[in-house]
């Protein structure tokens, strides 16, 4: 009996509420409609409680806790869901060409909004230092087997952690598995298509925690041909003597040379640790180069090519490392020192939800349609830098093998920080970048263009040449608009603003991009 009335509609719940609240009234006995409603849902709702207050017809008016735990988002927080709903058309009426951003799938979706959310689970499967995990346990087992599957890697050689929050403390865990405070890192140094968390520091002041608690020496591209110079980094590193050499970009359009990491790497007696965040899933695809071959330790974010939750992954080798002269074999100690530095060293309890997200995204990661998604993810940035270059732009490195470009400006006359905001004004959305020989990376000279996210909507050739002319056209408006301006950002997003020829045409380039994008389906959910 207690069942059938615990799963009635919350719309049961106000009629049987109101009905009691109708007896209240008639008979003023609180004690006994409370006695009502904890012998209906009490042993399930022990925080159930009545308030009550008069209406202009006299009759009492309730808010149970059941309306609280049951109600829907737009009913009991309209002011945030009004934004989430403003979020949602902003996505399906603009472009999104941020290339470390992408729509997840509806089942992705769902796992993230389940009761898995609910369980606290510190520890790995069978060492939790809490119970009721046997099911957790069995989905992060799975979410484990199937990332090593997603890679084609063989379990007795490699494995892996999937409790990450996201890849920046996917890093930061690698960093304090591998190495001692102050041991020394080299990564792509962040204007020159690195990230932040390999090592970013500035001339007065340390960026990143990476670069506080290790101590850092960039590596850079050729700022000629854009193109990572492993000549020098191989000098560079016999002098610096890195513990961890990270073969990892955020923004860098070509394959890396995992092999001639390998072999500095060697020569130094280093770790080498892949950050394969941005191209994991070309990499699952089999498109392009796997880091695997050549690492001891790879990371990856699960939501930008893969599609997948907002998470972290980081993969470590097992088994035999290496066999001295006498036969002896000497084995990776990477798995304690990994999942150790992950919790109980810099995390807490993991995210369930978020591990069934990515359980379920590397399933898909094995399927045709995968396959094919990333290979059409590639032509397409293959395409829109053709068409760009046809427009007469440069791109970095001359082309790109991934998702991404990195757009040079500085021949065309603007500056990487005012062309996001004319692209951003006309529902376009990238991000300003460094390229390289920029002397400042608070004043880029370009943008950064991916294709993942505008290939999950399914956008094909034919339409990215559509969205290069868009962007060609927002490009011309604020050559225009700097004309008027001068050189300041300040003074040309006031001209943006308050310019009435000017705010005429973004509105007409707006409304057309617009027009095209809102054909092209978002997955996921329809309202938010």
């Amino acid at each position: 009996m207690l069942r059938t009335w615990f799963h009635l509609s919350r719309q049961g719940l106000k009629f049987i509420n109101n009905k009691l609240f109708i007896n209240y009234v008639i008979k003023n006995d609180v004690e006994c409609i409370q006695k009502h409603l904890f012998g209906i849902y009490g042993s399930f709702h022990r925080s159930f409680h009545v308030t009550t207050c008069t209406t202009t017809c006299g009759i009492p008016n309730q808010q149970t806790m059941a309306d609280i735990l049951y109600g829907n988002l737009w009913d009991l927080d309209p002011e945030l869901f009004k934004l989430m709903e403003k979020e949602k058309r902003r996505q399906e009426s603009g472009l999104e060409m941020i290339a470390s951003e992408n729509f997840t799938s509806l089942s992705v979706l769902q796992c993230l909004s389940s009761c898995l959310h609910n369980k606290y689970s510190e520890g790995l499967p069978g060492q939790r230092y809490y119970g009721g995990n046997e099911y957790i346990d069995e989905i992060e087992i799975l979410a484990q087997k199937r990332s090593l599957e997603a890679f084609n890697l063989n379990p007795e050689e490699w494995g892996c952690n999937v409790q990450p929050y996201s890849g920046s403390p996917a890093n930061f865990a690698v960093y304090t598995g591998l190495l001692e405070p102050h041991g020394r890192i080299m990564g792509l140094d962040l204007p020159d298509g690195g990230h932040l968390t390999h090592g970013f520091f500035t001339a007065t002041k340390k960026i990143s925690a990476t670069s506080i608690f290790f101590e850092s020496m960039p590596y850079k591209v050729n700022p000629e041909t854009g193109f990572i110079d492993y000549d020098k980094l191989a000098e560079q590193a016999q002098l610096f003597k890195p513990k961890v050499i990270i073969a990892g970009v955020s923004c860098y359009s070509r394959c890396l040379d995992y092999k001639k990491f390998r072999e500095i790497a060697d020569e130094n007696n280093a770790y080498l640790f892949s950050d394969m965040a941005h191209i994991s899933g070309l990499v699952a695809a089999g498109l392009i180069p796997s880091p695997f071959e050549y690492s001891d330790v790879v990371s990856t974010t699960t939501h930008k090519t893969l599609r997948g939750p907002r998470a972290g992954v980081i993969f470590y080798r097992k088994g035999v490392k290496s066999v001295k002269k006498d036969g002896t074999q000497i084995m990776y100690d990477l798995e304690n020192r990994i999942n150790q530095s992950v919790f109980p060293g810099l995390q807490g309890g993991p995210h369930n939800h978020a591990i069934a997200g990515i359980a379920t995204t590397m399933k898909q990661a094995k399927t045709p349609e995968f396959l094919a998604y990333q290979k059409q993810v590639i032509a397409n940035a293959k395409r829109l830098c053709k068409c760009l270059e046809d427009f007469g732009y440069k791109i970095s490195t001359g082309g790109t093998d991934v998702h991404m470009l990195l757009v040079d400006l500085r021949p065309f006359g603007i500056t990487g920080s005012k062309a996001e905001k004319i692209l951003e004004e006309i529902s376009i959305a990238c991000n300003k970048n460094t390229v390289p020989g920029d002397k400042s990376a608070l004043n880029p000279g370009g943008i950064r263009l991916g294709t993942p996210a505008l290939t999950t909507r399914g956008l094909k050739e034919k339409d990215i040449e559509k969205v290069a002319d868009f962007i060609h056209k927002g490009l011309l408006l604020s050559k225009e608009i700097t004309k008027i301006s001068g050189p300041k950002l300040v003074d040309f997003k006031k001209v943006l603003n308050t310019d009435p020829d000017i705010k005429a045409k973004v509105a007409a380039l707006k409304t057309e991009i617009e027009t095209f994008s809102c054909q092209f389906p978002i997955p996921g959910i329809e309202r938010y």
